[in-house]
């Protein structure tokens, strides 16, 4: 079990699935917010049909941090910048709710006084019919909702992050009466000006262990994880190509990793 991102490139993280492989390793790669509320309550929704076929979704992870700190992660060395750190969540997700996309198109950018790494991230996945934005900012001092999305029969609006991470920095163990449980309910829109609330799907990060747990138990090791890791990383790579050269990007996969 690796963090993320996978690996710093495409081609270490095709590497390092093909050494798992030959060994008969479980690959995988720490995608928790998988099981974060939010996402799951939209995810919940859209396969619902809440909003009837989705045409447009965006993804936020904004926040404000408007002093560069020194760490890594803001530093100008290899896996730094915000795309390398939510860009993975905000792909993995992306690609949960809608598969592969056709092309990337992604800017990149410092905007921060002093910042030596990229802090905004606007990423956009072309699928037929659909567009789905992905974006990330230091300099988001009043929030955005976390999930925007429009379709034919309206719009959803998940507004509140999953509270996982405040509450074990509140001390609360995951797991006791409360973990997971998100006030913050979908808002929907019905295009008619009619809008309801609906409640929110309590996120359990606990189950990507149990995810685990169960796949080295059953046995033989299934490759899933690692193929979806390559793909993100696939995605990953694509948006740094579009942002240094300014074209829309295909996924640099091959036919066996798209999985046709």
């Amino acid at each position: 079990m690796i963090d993320k991102p996978l690996t710093l490139d495409l081609a270490a993280a095709r590497a390092l699935r093909a050494a798992a492989r030959s060994r008969g390793r479980l690959l995988t790669v720490f995608h928790n917010r998988r099981w974060d509320s939010d996402f799951l309550t939209v995810q919940a929704a859209i396969a619902a049909g809440v909003v009837g076929p989705v045409r447009h979704c965006e993804s936020h992870f904004d926040r404000f941090r408007p002093e560069v700190r020194d760490r890594w992660r803001e530093g100008a060395g290899p896996g730094s910048g915000i795309w390398y750190d939510l860009g993975p969540h905000l792909v993995d997700q992306a690609l949960q709710l809608f598969g592969l996309p056709e092309r990337v198109t992604a800017n990149l950018a410092r905007l921060r006084p002093g910042a030596r790494a990229d802090d905004w991230a606007h990423v956009v996945l072309d699928y037929p019919g659909l567009r789905v934005v992905l974006h990330a900012s230091m300099l988001v001092a009043g929030g955005s909702p976390r999930f925007l999305v429009h379709g034919e029969a309206g719009s959803l609006i998940k507004r509140g992050p999953d509270p996982q991470e405040q509450q074990l920095l509140a001390g609360l163990p995951p797991g006791a009466p409360g973990w997971g449980a998100d006030p913050d309910g979908p808002e929907i829109h019905d295009g008619s000006g009619r809008v309801t609330h609906g409640p929110a799907v309590p996120g359990d990060q606990r189950r990507f262990y149990q995810g685990v747990a169960e796949a080295i138990a059953q046995g033989p090791v299934d490759d899933t994880a690692a193929l979806e890791a390559v793909r993100v990383m696939a995605c990953l790579e694509a948006a740094f190509t579009s942002a240094r050269t300014g074209a829309s990007v295909g996924l640099p996969l091959a036919p066996d990793e798209r999985g046709a």
